[in-house]
Order: structure tokens, then sequence, then C-alpha cells
């Protein structure tokens, strides 16, 4: 039975779809504390040492990991050594299993990792004097993690760094946000892991996955800050040597949940097989649950050509810079795409908090525009009228557009070029799009130079195959450029080029089916023809 449409499966067959921010990872640091001059004003103004040594550090590194003890023994706090290799995700599971409470510190680890931190150089001056000129150097210190239980985050964990400038990591889920909201509205819900299997409102559902913003994220980092141990005292705090929150890492997802199992391997089964000749994600992965051997025997039935089958995770992967689109069946329930914006400036300028409702946009629009392309890609029929338009030159005013001819190879290779994922978060510009059409006319970057692919992006562009992002030397895809894209890649893929393969006789005396069933074709409609008397021999 053939693979159901990709339409059909997400129009018909998805009960609940949810977006929602997933992991989120921020970056806490003091930005008045960060230079080498700017730790020298905070030892001797703000502290009133006449020196800036480097024995103040020392004291303070004390004085911080004494209240961190101080704080485990009042609070009967597990504290833990990671040690190097260990999983920590696997430590906090074991830890918050047994955390009963709705709100606290679930345990604090320990951990020796690398951070940026100062360090000291004596100097002698011209007149004898000794002074010492501090610089940032990477070092092995250890972090405090607190892994915290939150009344309106759920599981969460803050990292601390134990030397200056005193670091801090904070680790969020969007997802286990919503839940707490969830309860405290007495919506009911099951779970998945990182995301939800049913609802019983999904459009409230929907619109607390919309509402978390920014001042959700420093509520939760203030009320911490209070309460743990902290690096800086409170009248460092007042004084402004406070750390701001900006983003390191965001995970955008949209999950469609499957009415049936079944459904979600039909549609990557689709995707899967749409995508391997076009080349488009830049990875497939399968990961099948069992390790084949030669011992192994095979199944009653036989081995089966299908491969998305119960216990295999299908995934697709896009890179862009340094940012990541997956898409993969979460937990054999639901269809999970997911934009991780591994750098903000990857989309903008800042990295700030305050950014994190765009980012949010941004994610959602990449994960939108991979199911797009993914239904067009399947569903990609034009009309007699397009194509029409298509092959004829014409004017636009005083403008002349010069025609896309179908079976063109310079038009072929790239249309070709068009179809690639790695378009999608952000456009291209012509240095993206130009190696991969001279690849594909088999040229070099010489022999297709730069204005010939200026040239051809202003025929896509006045044939509507593509439009300009303002303010930039970007494109992006238009609907109706993806459908003569996937059209002409199809059409050439996977009609004219197997069929003209087909037509001429081999050398060897392998049977070749198709060749035959043309060759029979073609005699039937010679038989045809002159019973019709349409041949000159006939008549």
């Amino acid at each position: 039975m053939a693979t159901p449409n990709i339409e059909t499966i997400i129009r018909d067959h998805v009960a609940l779809s949810v977006d929602c921010i997933d992991r989120l990872y921020l970056n806490g640091y003091v930005p008045i504390l960060q230079t080498s001059g700017q730790l020298c004003w905070f030892l001797r103004d703000h502290l009133g040492n006449p020196i800036p040594s480097p024995a103040l550090l020392s004291p303070m590194h004390d004085r911080f990991v004494r209240e961190v003890a101080t704080f485990a023994d009042a609070g009967k706090i597990p504290v833990i050594q990671f040690e190097r290799g260990q999983r920590k995700d696997d430590v906090a599971a074991e830890q918050r299993a047994r955390f009963t409470s709705t709100e606290g510190v679930v345990f604090i680890g320990v951990a020796q990792e690398r951070a940026s931190a100062f360090k000291a150089q004596q100097q002698t001056g011209p007149q004898g004097g000794v002074h010492f000129a501090f610089s940032r150097q990477s070092v092995f210190v250890n972090h405090y993690y607190f892994y915290l239980q939150d009344r309106e985050w759920g599981p969460a964990f803050v990292k601390v760094g134990t030397y200056l400038p005193y670091p801090v990591r904070v680790c969020l889920n969007g997802h286990e946000w919503a839940k707490q909201q969830l309860r405290q509205v007495g919506i009911d819900f099951s779970g998945l892991d990182n995301g939800f299997l049913t609802c019983d409102d999904p459009t409230r559902l929907q619109a607390i996955c919309d509402g978390l913003g920014p001042a959700d994220v420093q509520r939760f980092f203030d009320r911490w800050v209070a309460h743990l141990p902290w690096p800086l005292t409170a009248a460092d705090r007042r004084a402004g040597y406070q750390h701001r929150l900006s983003i390191w890492q965001l995970e955008v997802s949209r999950t469609q949940v499957f009415d049936q199992p079944v459904q979600g391997r039909h549609f990557f089964e689709a995707v899967i097989r749409d995508n391997l000749d076009l080349g488009r994600p830049d990875r497939v992965s399968l990961l099948f649950p069992t390790r084949l051997t030669r011992r192994t025997p095979p199944p009653a039935s036989g081995y089966r050509t299908r491969v998305i089958t119960a216990g295999v995770a299908p995934s697709l992967h896009v890179e862009y810079k340094h940012s990541h689109v997956k898409q993969y069946f979460k937990e054999e329930r639901a269809l999970r795409t997911e934009t991780t914006i591994n750098d903000p400036t990857d989309f903008q300028t800042r990295k700030g908090l305050d950014t994190l409702g765009h980012l949010r946009d941004v994610g959602q629009q990449v994960n939108q525009q991979v199911l797009t392309v993914e239904r067009l890609s399947h569903d990609c029929s034009l009309t007699q009228d397009a194509l029409a338009q298509l092959q004829t030159p014409r004017r636009q005013g005083t403008q002349r557009i010069p025609a896309l001819r179908f079976g063109d190879p310079r038009v072929v290779a790239l249309l070709q070029a068009l179809c690639r994922f790695a378009h999608l978060p952000a456009g291209f510009r012509n240095r993206d799009l130009r190696p991969h059409v001279a690849a594909l006319l088999g040229r070099d970057l010489t022999t297709y130079s730069r204005g010939a692919m200026t040239y051809d992006l202003r025929r896509l562009r006045l044939h509507g195959l593509i439009q300009r992002v303002a303010g930039a030397h970007r494109y992006t895809l238009t609907s109706f450029g993806l459908r003569v894209a996937f059209f002409s890649s199809k059409v050439h893929l996977r009609i004219l080029r197997p069929a003209s393969a087909a037509l001429i006789d081999p050398a060897d005396d392998l049977p070749h089916p198709l060749r035959d069933a043309l060759r029979q074709l073609d005699q039937a409609i010679d038989q045809l023809c002159a019973a019709a008397q349409l041949h000159p021999e006939a008549a």
C-alpha cells in the first residue's frame, strides 16, 4: 500500500499541535566586572583595598565555598561531586525521583570545569615599586550546580563559578514552565518528555506558551539569587555588581501529536523517500533498536524495503551557521520540528534576554518553513498557464524578463540548487547558491561567474520564484518558487533521466524491463497510427 500524502497526514491525523520554547540556556555575567581595569576598581574603590592584589581573591572564593557548605548542611541538601565523564542528567534524574517538595534545591553538584578567570602577574615599576597586572585566562575551577524544583518552572538548574568574574549558567525549559501554568489553572493534560501528548484546552495551552517572556525568566533568576548562596554579597549587588542574563542557546519546537503512531512512520517514510535524490536535508539519520550481525536471524516475514517501522528513530537535520534544525519522531507519538539557535547573532546583532520574543518568532518561522517545504514537495503540480509563462520571454514595463526554459541544463541546475533545505533558516545570497549551481553543471566557479549568478537570480526574481529580503542582499523562495523548483527537479530526476537511459539499447544481455515496456508501447502506438492511416505507408 502506498504511503499517504504528507499533506493529508498533517491535515487529518494530527490530534494536537503546540509551538513552544523548549530548552533555554542563559549566560549570567557582571557587565562592570569583565576587564582587568574593572577588577582593579572593584578591589580598590569598591572594597576599599589600597592595592588590588591577587591575595584578595582567595578569601572571597573561600567565603563562597563556606556559605555553600553551610547552606547545604542547614537544608540537608545532598552535595555530589561529579566524576569525569559522568552524565549529569542521569544523576539529576535519580535525585529528582527522591525529591518530594513542591519547591526547593534538589541537590548541589560540584564539577571542575574550564572557565575564563582573572590571574595576576607581579610586575616591578621603574622606581622599584611592585604592582600586579591582571588578565583573563582559561583555568580549571570548581563550579556549583544548584539543581532546583521551581513552583513556576519545574525542573531547572543554576551553575555558578567560584572564581572571579563568577560566570553563571541557567538552564530552563519552556514546556515544563507551561505544564506548571496548566497545573495552577487546573487544566488536565498528559505530557511527553519535553512536550505534551494531550490537553483538555489546546487553545489555552498555546496561549500560555506564547505568553512566556523575558519577565518570567528574570523573575525566576532574581528569586533564586536572593535565596541561594551567592559569590557577590548583597552589598556588592546594591553597588551595581549584579549578574545580567543573555541568551546562550534557545530551542524552539513545534510538536504535532498523531492520532495513531503509524501516521508518524508514514510521514517520515514519505519525507525521507521524497528527499533522498534531491539531497535537501544536510543529514538523514535512522537509528535502529537492535544491532544486526551475520548471525542475526531474519524476521519471519523476511526483510522489507520500508524502514520506518516501530522502534526505528528517524531524523532529518539541517545546519545553518552555528544553528541547527532537527525533525524527528518523538517517543513514536509525535512529529517534533525543532530549531536550535546556538548563537543568537546568527539572526540578530545582540544576545540580550529582551530579544527572547524575536528569537522565538525566528524559530517558529523556520519550523513552519520546513513543514511548508515538505508539504509542497509532495504536491508540486503546476498549471499549464504557469509552465507556459515560465517558458516565454516577456516584458514588464521597461524590463525584459528572460525565459526559464524547461530542460535547459543551466535552468535545471539552478532549480535543483533551490531545493536545498539549507536555504530555509535565513534565505541565501549569491555566494551561497553559486557553488551548488556550478557543481550541478559540472563546472567550476571560474566558468560560472558571479555575474552569471546575478543574471540567474534576476531571472528568478522577475518570474516571482524568489524575493529579496528587505535591506539585505539575501533572497527567500516564494511558494510559487518552491513548486517550480520541486516540479522541475522531480520531472528531471525521476522521469526524464531514468526514461532516457531506458530508451538506449544497452551493450549487455541483462533484462531491462522499462526499456522493453517502452519499446512495446512504441510498437502499439505505431500500430494504432497505421490503423488510423496516420502514416504515409498506411495510405
